[in-house]
């Protein structure tokens, strides 16, 4: 039995670095890994679907280059072409991390799936056949998170999509219908109907984007309408039947009963914790009802020495959050830092397009905490850069506190809006309050200079 000074279980964005920051620092380490370094972001997340991304928002600009004075002709997708590209920068990215891991001196990259045998013990399926038992004082769970699969009368007959199989299809769909209105099946929804497939989006709740204000979530509604896709909301599907044509999908709406087809189905209604093929009851780590495992301000479980880093312990599921969880664990146990997960910023991005960028907090939840406060609200319609660039859908909004100024919250909904967002972000960051920006000097033209009139929204 071989013991590590450190053992990480997955070589996600979390794992990877800290996996090779632990064997820098002259830590005996081992990083297992069951399927591909890189984990969901690399392989079957942000890089791929925003390298297809690109292509299906190439698409969109050659159709609408007619409006800037250019005229392209007919236009064709090389749907072949455009998986490769997105297979090769995969590939890149994938092999670029393994190897840094395999030429990390004092690193083990062992391939296969991990179980605790006990405490601080893990038994190793290896992909290469076999078994191996390693021990350690530290052990990092970094397992991510898969697609959640619904309880839906004959979902399972079907040979539904997931948003990894989805990115194996060799030809565009004919007619796609998504389960789920939130950010995958949003971007999943446009890029492929850019691509030329008919697309249905079916949400549960009263709208797409539940989490966002409804002013947010009917702009973003009015932009994918206008580009033909179909949104269906207060969704329950009731039954989907395959049959030697297409795939038959039994919903209601409200009070409306009826029947829709497909080619495909994509499933994107949230995603569940890797947790089962752990053995967690082995080793005696806890679990909340929805199987994340339930980690302390610092990243540890309950077990001393066991922490949780990404996706698997719940909470905000993006690639940045799980990089930040590595910086942390890192820090404090090789620097002797005292950094937490309390109120640390969460922003995030969902590239439509226009993309939605966000931090901080919703006037929603501003109006739930009861706090006094002011919204700022500016149309890209009213945006120079915006209209300069053709690009004048969405809108600019925040949300201020009336009484010591400070930016509450963001949302950007707009062409560039990560970047856009971002600026704000530094702002909250750094305590600069929306009046000081309403009179910042700006490059002119870009996207930010638009700040001083967002902000010129509020009265003083």
């Amino acid at each position: 039995m071989k013991h590590y000074d450190a053992i990480i279980i997955g070589a996600g964005q979390a794992g990877t670095p800290l996996a090779k920051r632990l064997a820098e620092a002259g830590k005996k380490t081992a990083i297992i890994e069951k399927r591909y370094v890189g984990g969901t972001c690399i392989n079957d997340g942000c890089t791929p679907t925003k390298a297809m991304i690109a292509s299906a928002r190439a698409v969109y600009q050659a159709r609408k280059a007619i409006e800037l004075g250019v005229e392209v002709g007919a236009i064709k997708i090389d749907f072949k072409k455009i998986k490769q590209r997105k297979d090769d920068i995969v590939n890149q990215f994938r092999s670029s991390s393994e190897k840094a891991l395999k030429n990390t001196k004092g690193l083990e990259l062992i391939f296969g799936t991990a179980r605790f045998s006990g405490e601080k013990e893990l038994a190793i399926a290896l992909n290469g056949g076999g078994e191996e038992k390693v021990t350690a004082e530290w052990i990092f769970i970094n397992t991510g998170a898969k697609t959640t699969i619904p309880d839906i009368e004959g979902l399972n007959e079907i040979n539904y999509l997931t948003s990894t199989t989805i990115l194996d299809l060799k030809t565009v769909p004919e007619h796609l219908v998504v389960i789920g209105g939130n950010y995958i099946g949003l971007e999943f929804g446009q890029m492929f109907n850019r691509f030329g497939s008919k697309v249905i989006i079916l949400e549960k709740s009263s709208g797409i984007l539940a989490r966002e204000d409804q002013d947010i979530s009917s702009a973003l509604t009015e932009i994918l309408t206008d580009e033909n896709i179909e949104l269906i909301n207060d969704v329950k599907i009731k039954k989907i039947v395959q049959d030697k044509k297409q795939i038959n999908i039994m919903l209601e709406s409200g009070k409306i009963k009826k029947e829709i087809t497909a080619s495909h189905v994509l499933v994107a209604a949230g995603r569940t914790p890797q947790t089962v093929d752990l053995d967690l009851g082995k080793c005696g780590v806890k679990l909340d009802d929805k199987g994340h495992i339930l980690v302390n301000e610092k990243l540890e479980t309950n077990i001393k020495g066991i922490y949780a880093l990404g996706d698997v312990k719940g909470g905000p599921s993006f690639t940045h959050i799980a990089y930040n969880d590595y910086t942390i664990v890192y820090r404090n146990l090789m620097e002797g830092t005292n950094y937490s997960i309390h109120d640390r910023p969460v922003p995030y991005c969902m590239f439509t397009d226009p993309q939605l960028g966000r931090i901080g907090i919703t006037e929603k939840e501003a109006k739930e905490k009861k706090l006094n406060y002011k919204v700022a609200v500016l149309p890209m319609s009213n945006v120079a850069r915006g209209i300069e660039t053709n690009e004048t859908l969405g809108l600019m909004k925040a949300i201020v506190d009336a009484d010591s100024k400070k930016i509450l919250g963001a949302a950007i909904l707009a062409s560039e809006g990560g970047e856009i967002m971002s600026v704000l972000q530094m702002a909250m960051e750094g305590g600069i309050t929306y009046d000081r920006i309403r009179y910042c000097v700006f490059a002119h033209p870009t996207y930010s200079e638009s700040l001083n009139n967002l902000f010129m929204k509020i009265d003083s």
